[in-house]
């Protein structure tokens, strides 16, 4: 509440006072005229900080300041290193090109400061929507993009303040964890419980995963213990190292769930070396998808992720004006099962 009256008694005069400039220049970034008064990034950035911090109604520079639409509409995505994020970027420009939008896409690394910076900046580029894609604050940027009269929706990782399209990650979980303990049981003549590995454990997706997979486990009668569970993180080192560890306790599992291709390489690259399990041994699922994996051997069951789905309510909520803050879940495609 303190905050609604703040904004309303706000005024420009009052942030350039605070960031001891003009007027004139403070209307110029929050119109994101700016740079044709050749103010610096710096100063630019500045204004826009302070106003949000202000509170400030920034939605004028949306009704008032702005005499035609920009046509061009932001993502920002965490990494380009696996073929999921590479989808959605892809797909998202197509989508976007298709409905004469101008599509600006920047990689944020799973870095906080960094989606703000970046938030920041296309906001100062005037979009027209700013798509969040697996966000580590979603909400951070939805009041970003509220404060400056921008419509934001999250892609990937939901938030609780804007519309958000995500995978449905525990169903998802759940078929694959279901498909590798019928291979499991059809290859070593027995089901026993998997590991999981890969993720980060506070992250919405890995946790509806390993609710999935601990709902398959019940559902087939396999008890499966809390050091089962490696959300180690998605770099390829980490869950080597988490392997590493997890051996020295007693006998590898014979039976793994990895959440990302991106793990899976930390996975393969452990078995090559470590000694502890042969190819033939072995049963592993994968979060994920990548044509490629198919020569790995072993067999290895695939979930991928529906972008193309996934991408069109995105954009059928931008069409409909929807705002309000939903969660849209969309089935992953799994495809038919392996032979074992």
């Amino acid at each position: 509440m303190n905050q609604v009256r703040q904004t309303k008694r706000t005024t420009i005069y009052d942030l350039a006072e605070l960031a001891g400039t003009s007027a004139s220049a403070v209307s110029a970034v929050l119109n994101g005229n700016w740079k044709k008064r050749r103010i610096s990034a710096q100063l630019a950035e500045k204004i826009m900080r302070i106003a949000e911090e202000q509170g400030y109604a920034l939605n004028m520079q949306a009704s008032l300041l702005r005499r035609e639409k920009s046509h061009i509409i932001g993502m920002i995505v965490p990494k380009y290193d696996n073929r999921y994020f590479g989808s959605i970027v892809e797909t998202f420009e197509d989508m976007a090109r298709a409905r004469g939008l101008f599509p600006i896409i920047t990689c944020t690394r799973r870095d906080p400061q960094l989606e703000v910076e970046a938030a920041r900046t296309m906001l100062s580029y005037q979009v027209e929507c700013l798509i969040a894609t697996g966000a580590t604050d979603p909400d951070r940027i939805t009041e970003m993009c509220a404060a400056a009269g921008v419509r934001s929706l999250n892609l990937d990782l939901p938030g609780a303040l804007a519309p958000s399209v995500i995978s449905d990650n525990f169903a998802g979980a759940r078929e694959l964890t279901r498909r590798i303990l019928k291979n499991s049981e059809l290859r070593l003549g027995k089901m026993e419980p998997l590991l999981f590995i890969g993720g980060r454990g506070s992250d919405h997706n890995t946790a509806e995963r390993i609710r999935g997979f601990r709902e398959a486990h019940a559902d087939l009668g396999v008890a499966v213990h809390e050091e089962n569970i490696l959300a180690c993180g998605y770099a390829p080192e980490k869950a080597e190292k988490a392997l590493d560890e997890r051996a020295l306790g007693g006998d590898a599992p014979k039976g793994m769930f990895v959440n990302s291709t991106i793990s899976l390489e930390g996975v393969m690259r452990w078995i090559r070396r470590s000694g502890h399990l042969d190819d033939r041994s072995l049963v592993l699922g994968c979060f994920d998808w990548d044509p490629f994996v198919t020569l790995l051997g072993n067999g290895i069951e695939m979930v991928r992720q529906d972008v193309p789905g996934m991408l069109t309510k995105v954009f059928e909520l931008i069409e409909s004006g929807a705002n309000k803050p939903v969660v849209i879940q969309v089935p992953p495609l799994i495809p038919e099962a392996q032979e074992a």
